[in-house]
């Protein structure tokens, strides 16, 4: 057994393709540390432990993603197979997004992930991922050229976030309602640049939409003026294009490279 195999503190954040093939994604996390993260005073050594472990997840990201990009990050469910339609709209945008010059990024798992990420790779593109210890049982997609696995969501929430110039939010459940708030709520409160955010599956966010104006807005929870760049469309052209524009303000280089058409139709 090798040391980091019998280190009780050890994040399990993995280089890329270090992983076994057969090691499921969003597996068992193997010590029960993070479930004390919320439970109090554990003791000043236990939280300087847990500091550390943290502390190393964020290098191992940071080591993993920072020669990459820029990334168009990509959420969405784990559930859908690769029959349903917004599997399906998940891969078009990932190809989309790869031949307009992004890197893909994702949760790394099934689903939406996976869509996203296989179209990435089938146009030629790179094609990330950020992966989570659940306690369940599904396979990690098989689309990653880079992936890092990480224990504590709030780590991997800013892998996702701090690499990326454009947002898509594809139909998905309370992760990617957070994953997607969380993106909003820095634009809105000035903590990182209005990157562009597409939400893609309109009959499904729409009630969400209706939501904002009609509740959210009138309570004057939300102001009008704040300008939050959110784009509700199925129109691939379009959702490109608004990634594409609003992404190129903010990049220092000014413009992205889009893939050649040679790796394009790949």
């Amino acid at each position: 057994m090798s040391d980091r195999e019998s280190d009780p503190t050890s994040d399990r954040a993995s280089d890329p393709g270090s992983r076994p093939p057969s090691q499921k994604w969003g597996s068992v996390p193997r010590y029960p540390y993070d479930r004390h993260l919320t439970r109090g005073d554990n003791g000043l050594l236990h939280e300087r432990r847990r500091a550390f472990r943290i502390f190393r997840e964020f290098i191992r990201g940071f080591r993993t993603f920072h020669t990459i990009g820029p990334c168009a990050t990509v959420f969405g469910s784990a559930r859908f197979k690769e029959d349903h339609r917004y599997y399906k709209l998940a891969r078009e945008a990932g190809a989309r997004l790869a031949r307009a010059g992004f890197v893909v990024m994702t949760g790394g798992g099934p689903g939406v992930m996976e869509a996203a990420n296989r179209g990435a790779k089938e146009a030629g593109g790179l094609s990330v991922g950020c992966n989570i210890e659940l306690p369940r049982e599904e396979q990690h997609n098989d689309y990653l050229d880079r992936w890092v696995e990480f224990r504590y969501f709030f780590v991997r929430k800013v892998m996702l976030i701090k690499y990326s110039y454009a947002f898509f939010g594809m139909p998905g459940g309370f992760g990617t309602l957070d994953e997607m708030f969380e993106v909003t709520t820095l634009i809105q409160t000035g903590k990182i640049e209005p990157f562009p955010c597409v939400l893609m599956g309109t009959d499904y966010w729409r009630p969400l939409f209706d939501f904002i104006r009609e509740s959210m807005l009138r309570e004057g929870t939300i102001s009008t003026d704040e300008n939050l760049p959110v784009l509700l469309t199925d129109d691939f052209d379009e959702a490109i294009e608004f990634a594409v524009r609003g992404a190129e303000r903010s990049l220092r280089k000014g413009k992205l490279t889009p893939l050649p058409d040679s790796r394009a139709a790949g």
